[in-house]
C-alpha cells in the first residue's frame, strides 16, 4: 500500500489501517475460528446504495456480482473471505464464470470494488486477496493508496479476453488522458458531496455528464455498446486511448531520442503508470528535465524544505508549466549533472576499438622468438630448423 496522501480521505487511510491488521491475522492465524450462529426466522432484508443501481455504466450481472459480494459481507459483520466464484455465480444464477471474473474486473476498474492487498503466509505461500466494496465509486486517489497495481491493471486489461473488460477500462483510461490534457490534477480530492451531485446530475438527464471516473463522452459511449445502437463506438473508445496517449500501447513513453527515462525511485508502481500519463502530454526531449526537476524537489527533503506528499499534482505542475513555456530546470539541475558526469565516466572506462597490429613490430616479435628457439635447440644439440617465412611488412 502507498505511503498516505495528503489528499486521501481520512476514511480511507482509516480503511488502510484496518486492512493492513486484517492481512496480519490472516498471515498468523491459519486455523479456522469457531463462532456462534443465530438463525433469524422471517424474510431477510437488505439495502443497496441508489447510486449502484443507477450507474450509465454498470450491466445489470455486474450490479448483481455487487449486491451478490455485499451480501456476503453483510452476513458476516464486515470482514469476511471473499466469495468464491462458484458462490456468486450460484447465488446471482449466473451461467459461467468467465461472466463473474469479467463483473469484478468492471467492478475493479470502475472502482466499486478495491483489490487492496495480496496476502501471503510467513512461509511465503500465497493465501489470497483483500478487496474492498465500497457504496460509490472511490476517487482515483483513494485507489492509488489503497491498490498499488490499480494503474497497471488498467493497462493490461487493454488486453483482456472480455470485450466489455477493455471497453470499460478505455473509458477510464481516455477520462484520465482527457482530464490530464485539460490540465486537471486528476489527483485532487474532490469533495464527496460534489461527485454525488455530479452523478445524481448525470443520471437524471440521461447520461449527459460525467459519472464519477468517466467523462460525459465516455459514458454515452459506453451505454451506447450496452444498447447496441453504436456497435462501432467501441472500438472508437478503445482506439482513443492509444492514439490520444503513447502510455496507453505496449510502447514504453521514452525521451528524447528513444531514451528510456530515468525515474525517482521514490515512485510506486501507481505513480509510474501516471506519470507516463501525464508525461505524454509534452514533448519527449522534455520528459526527463521534468523528472530531474521532481528528483531535485525529494532530495531537497533531506537539506530541510517541507515534505512534498502529492507528488502528483507536483508533478501535473511541472507538466503543464512546460506546456505554458514556463518551466525552469531548478533542483533538478544537479540531478542532471550528476547523470551526466556518470555517463561520462562509463564513457571513459568503454575499452577502445582494437587496432590491427604493426607488421613491422609483428616481425621483430617472430624474429626474436625464432632466433631463442634456435638458441635453444643448438644448447641441446638439436639441429637447426629453417626459419618460418616472416609476413610481408606492407
Amino acid at each position: 500500500m502507498d505511503r498516505p496522501e495528503e489528499s486521501v480521505r481520512p476514511e480511507t487511510l482509516a480503511l488502510g489501517a484496518l486492512i493492513e491488521a486484517t492481512i496480519e491475522r490472516v498471515a498468523v492465524n491459519e486455523s479456522k475460528r469457531r463462532s456462534d450462529g443465530m438463525l433469524f426466522l422471517g424474510n431477510r432484508h437488505t439495502a443497496f446504495p441508489v447510486l449502484v443501481v443507477q450507474d450509465p455504466v454498470l450491466e445489470p450481472v455486474d450490479k448483481l456480482v455487487w449486491m451478490t459480494i455485499m451480501l456476503q459481507a453483510q452476513a458476516t459483520g464486515g470482514y469476511t473471505a471473499f466469495p468464491s466464484y462458484d458462490y456468486i455465480r450460484k447465488t446471482a444464477n449466473i451461467a459461467s464464470k468467465s461472466t463473474v471474473a469479467r463483473s469484478i474486473a468492471v467492478l475493479r476498474a470502475t472502482r466499486w470494488l478495491t483489490l487492496c492487498a495480496r496476502v501471503r503466509e510467513r512461509s511465503g505461500r500465497f493465501r489470497g486477496n483483500v478487496f474492498a466494496l465500497h457504496d460509490e465509486p472511490l476517487p482515483l486517489v483513494d485507489v492509488l493508496h489503497l491498490d498499488t497495481g490499480y494503474m497497471q491493471f488498467l493497462r493490461n486489461a487493454q488486453n483482456n479476453v472480455h470485450a466489455r473488460v477493455r471497453l470499460v477500462t478505455s473509458g477510464v483510461l481516455a477520462t484520465l488522458d482527457a482530464d490530464i490534457r485539460d490540465g486537471v490534477d486528476v489527483c485532487a480530492g474532490d469533495h464527496p458531496a460534489s461527485r454525488r451531485m455530479e452523478a445524481v446530475e448525470t443520471i437524471a438527464n440521461d447520461g449527459a455528464g460525467r459519472f464519477f471516473a468517466f467523462s460525459a463522452q465516455a459514458v454515452n459511449a459506453l451505454r451506447g455498446t450496452q444498447s447496441g445502437k453504436h456497435p462501432g463506438v467501441g472500438r472508437v473508445l478503445e482506439s482513443s486511448v492509444v492514439t490520444s496517449n503513447p502510455a496507453g500501447s505496449d510502447d514504453p513513453v521514452t525521451g528524447a531520442d528513444g531514451a528510456p527515462l530515468i525515474y525517482p525511485k521514490r515512485l510506486g508502481d501507481n505513480q509510474r503508470e501516471l506519470s507516463n500519463r501525464y508525461l505524454a502530454s509534452v514533448l519527449p526531449e522534455q520528459r526527463q528535465p521534468i523528472l530531474d526537476e521532481l528528483e531535485g524537489r525529494f532530495r531537497s527533503e533531506e537539506k530541510g524544505m517541507r515534505p512534498l506528499y502529492d507528488e502528483m499534482s507536483f508533478l501535473n505542475s511541472l507538466c503543464k508549466a512546460m506546456r505554458n513555456g514556463e518551466f525552469k530546470l531548478n533542483l533538478g539541475a544537479r540531478v542532471q549533472a550528476e547523470r551526466t558526469a556518470r555517463e561520462k565516466a562509463r564513457e571513459r572506462r568503454r575499452p577502445g576499438p582494437r587496432c590491427p597490429p604493426d607488421p613491422r613490430k609483428l616481425r621483430d616479435r617472430i624474429e626474436a622468438g625464432t632466433e631463442a628457439f634456435s638458441k635453444i635447440r643448438r644448447s641441446l644439440g638439436l639441429p637447426d630448423h629453417t626459419a618460418p617465412e616472416l609476413p610481408d611488412e606492407t
